[in-house]
Order: structure tokens, then sequence, then C-alpha cells
């Protein structure tokens, strides 16, 4: 009986080396999960049932555990190296086989999917077209666009300044008109002359500026903004070009907008947005912008721009990636658009200790495990997700090395076993 519990003996205590040798080989893997080995008695069946006299034949390893603590966060230089800080697991899809991680180093590939180091892709929800992210299925595979599609022309320029009120008038004309105020004497009024404004002659505006916009192909424009000061109190007059063109009415004169302010700086019209339209010699549609002057004073203080905004663009190259702790991935173009791709999804199983493990830091699903549950990070029972940072292994090295020592004295325990039976059994054979 002895040989038989101490070769079991042998047999268990080999197999948690193989553990915790196992554990010590990844103590440096990435999102790697330690496992403990549980072991059990064993007797033999016996038909008289059990008694005070029962002797046990041995052990046997009854499971291998993973345990699935947190491991530490540390911080990488990849921004798509995402560290799940709590409950969960990513899905990686490929061929139409799902498997659950939590390794969370992931990197682009030629088509600009999210992969990891296997090539399996990241499962979560794609952003629509419009740039937000339905309520449906983590069933999406996450892929990042590496250009920013169509150009978008421009609908919308906007500009917040403020006009020197001290400034003295530009160049006007006086016009002699009919006896208006029925005095008998012809009334004189100065006015802008529009066909005397030219952007090339300093004399003829106070002051200006310019700003970008694009037409349908993307191409660029120079939108240049001139501002005339009247001799009416509290008037200015705006004038526009497009790469150096006056933009000119029906008749072909100078087009401007007379904008009107308050006797404390603030705009009271137009009431409404001017709407500009130029025809453009690229190829491109027609351009047609609204111009937004709302936010411009008139102020004792030096001209000043503010802020210049459009909202149009041309294609751009992807220049950076950012993940939210919520999941949310954000592509960022070298043309100064930002777009939405999509959301990271986590799983999540009722008895973790279910799963396959498949190698590579990656499990399956089984029946022990039960269906995987779907869901978003930095929610409910899902923990938070880190950027530019991956989760250590959660070995405990010094444990693991204490365990090896333990583990060995028990193997040298059990082979002493068996060589004390055989000593015992070499005593019978020698008695005559």
């Amino acid at each position: 009986m002895a040989f038989q519990q101490g070769l079991s003996g042998l047999n268990s205590s080999s197999k948690a080396l193989d553990v915790a040798g196992n554990n010590i080989a990844n103590a440096s893997t990435v999102g790697f999960k330690s496992s403990s080995s549980h072991f059990a008695d064993v007797y033999g069946a016996s038909l008289q049932g059990s008694t005070g006299s029962q002797i046990g034949i041995g052990s046997t390893l009854s499971a291998v555990m993973q345990q699935f603590t947190q491991g530490n966060i540390t911080s990488t230089n990849n921004p798509l190296d995402i560290a799940i800080n709590g409950t969960g697991f990513f899905g990686l899809s490929q061929n139409g086989s799902t498997t659950y991680s939590r390794n969370g180093q992931f990197h682009l590939d030629k088509d600009g999917y999210i992969v990891n180091d296997q090539g399996r892709k990241l499962l979560g929800v794609l952003a629509n077209a419009s740039g937000s992210i339905p309520n449906s299925q983590p069933e999406d595979m996450l892929k990042v666009d590496f250009v920013t599609g169509r150009p978008s022309p421009t609908t919308e320029a906007s500009i917040t300044a403020n006009l020197d009120s001290r400034l003295t008038p530009a160049t006007q004309y006086s016009e002699t008109t009919s006896d208006t105020n029925a005095d008998g004497v012809p009334d004189t009024v100065t006015a802008m002359d529009p066909t005397s404004f030219d952007p090339l002659d300093s004399d003829t505006y106070n002051t200006s500026t310019a700003m970008t916009v694009y037409d349908s192909l993307g191409n660029p424009h120079t939108l240049g903004y001139y501002f005339v000061k009247s001799e009416i109190p509290n008037q200015w007059y705006m004038f526009t070009t497009l790469d150096g063109a006056v933009n000119v009415d029906g008749a072909g004169d100078p087009e401007f907008t007379t904008m009107n302010f308050s006797s404390a700086g603030v705009l009271t019209s137009p009431a409404t947005m001017p709407t500009l339209s130029y025809d453009v010699a690229t190829g491109a549609d027609p351009m047609s912008f609204d111009l937004n002057v709302s936010n411009v004073t008139q102020f004792g203080s030096p001209f000043a721009v503010n802020d210049l905004t459009q909202d149009g663009f041309t294609p751009g190259n992807l220049a950076g990636i950012s993940v939210s702790k919520d999941g949310i991935i954000q592509a960022r173009y070298d043309n100064g658009q930002t777009r939405d791709i999509g959301l990271v999804a986590l799983f999540n199983f009722r008895n973790p200790n279910g799963l396959a493990s498949i190698g590579n830091n990656q499990w399956t699903e089984t029946g022990e495990s039960g269906q995987p549950t779907p869901g978003t990070p930095n929610t409910g029972i899902f923990g938070v997700l880190q950027a530019s940072a991956i989760e250590e292994s959660n070995v405990d090295l010094t444990a693991e090395l204490v365990n090896l020592i333990v583990h060995q004295r028990n193997y040298q325990a059990s082979a002493q076993s068996i060589k004390t039976q055989d000593q015992i059994l070499q005593t019978l054979v020698n008695i005559r």
C-alpha cells in the first residue's frame, strides 16, 4: 500500500511543481492569471462501508484553478495598449470564432483593424456615419480609418473680433441728393462708395484679416475680411474676398454688409448672417456659405481677432488614437478633425474558472463558464479601461518560490516513504 501512496504523492507533487513552474515562467506575461493546485485524498471502495480503521491510498490533483485577481497597471508608450482595471475580458474575433483575453496589447493591421499579436480583431460597437455609437450588441470588429474620407466644403465661417471705435473713417464720398427734408436746400449725404474699395489699397479700408475655407474637393481658399469705418457713428462696412477676388453684386460692384452697433459696442444688425457665393476655378462646385459676424464688437480698444472658425475640411491622414476610460476610441487627423471610431466592449462570465485556456493569454467559452455577458467599460460590474497601459501578470513571485520549496519537500518525503517500504520488504525477503 505504501508504494501506491508514495507514488501518488510523487505524482501530485510533480504536478504541483509544474503549476508553480508555469506561474514563474509567466511572471512577466501581460494579462496572465496565476494558477493554484487543488489536491484531494483517495480512498479505496469498501463493501463494509467506512470504518474508523480505513486507510487512504494516496492523493490526486483534483483541479488547477486560475486566480482572476487584478494585476498591477503599468504605463506604456503605445496608445492602443489598454489595461482593464476591474472585471471583464476583451473579446477577440478571427474567422468567426471568439476568444477572450485580459492582454490588452493591441495595434493596427494594414487594413486599420485593431488586433492583438496573433492577428485576432478586437470586438466592440462601431460608430455610425454621424459619429454616434448605437446601443447595439458588440459584434463589430473595431476598425480605424487611415484617412477622414471625403472632404467637406465650408458651409459656415465665423469671426470673433473687435473693431476699434477710435479709428478715422476710411475713404468716403459725398453725394448731393434732392431736398429730402423739404427745407429748400438740397441735402448732402456722405456714404461709402462701393466701387472705391480695393483690397490692394489700404486707404480704402481700416483693417482686415483672413482665414482658410474649403471647396467641395477639399481645396483650400483664402477668405479675406475687410472692415471700413463709416462717417455715421457706430457703423461699419464689411467687404470680403476669396483668393484676392472681391465678392461683387449683380451689377459687378463690390458687395458689402452694413454692420451697426449700439452705443455699448454690441452688434445690432444685420440680424441674419450674410451669405457669400463664389465660383472657383478648381473644378469644384461653386462655393456658398454663411458668415457669422454676431460676435463682432466695437469698443475703444485696438483691432483684435479672437477666433476664426469654419466647418469645412480637406481629407486628412491619421495622426493619433486615444481610448477613454469608458472605452470610446477616438481618431485624430492631421486636418484638425477628430472622429469617434467605436466603443470597446467587455465581456464577463458567471464562472471564469470554467473557461478553457488555449494559450496566448486567451480563453474560450465552455458549458462550465456559462455564456458571456457583454457590457460597457466603467458601468455596472465592468472595469475601467486605461489607455497606454498594460495589466501585468498577477503572479506573486515570492510566494511561488516558497511553493517550489514546499512541493520539493513533499516530493522528497513521498520518495522517502517508497524507500522505507522497500527496506521493509527487503527485510522480509531476507528472513530465513
